[in-house]
C-alpha cells in the first residue's frame, strides 16, 4: 500500500512565498513537494501541506 499523498499548499500562499535567503520567487515541485529556489540553489520541503521555510531544513540543489 502506497502512503497518502500530501495536501498541496494553498495557491495564493505559494505566489506569497518567497526565498528567505534570497528573497527571490520560488518554483512548486509537486512531485518531490519542495520549493525550489534557483537562486539560492536550495528546495525548501512541504510537510502535511505547510511550506518549511528554514534554510537549515532546506536541501541542496544539485550542480
Amino acid at each position: 500500500m502506497s502512503e497518502p499523498a500530501s495536501p498541496a499548499p494553498d495557491k495564493a500562499l505559494l505566489d506569497m512565498l518567497v526565498c528567505p535567503v534570497t528573497r527571490t520567487s520560488l518554483r512548486y515541485d509537486a512531485d518531490a513537494q519542495e520549493l525550489v529556489s534557483e537562486a539560492a540553489k536550495l528546495a525548501y520541503p512541504i510537510r502535511d501541506g505547510i511550506p518549511i521555510m528554514l534554510p537549515e531544513e532546506a536541501r541542496p540543489l544539485e550542480a
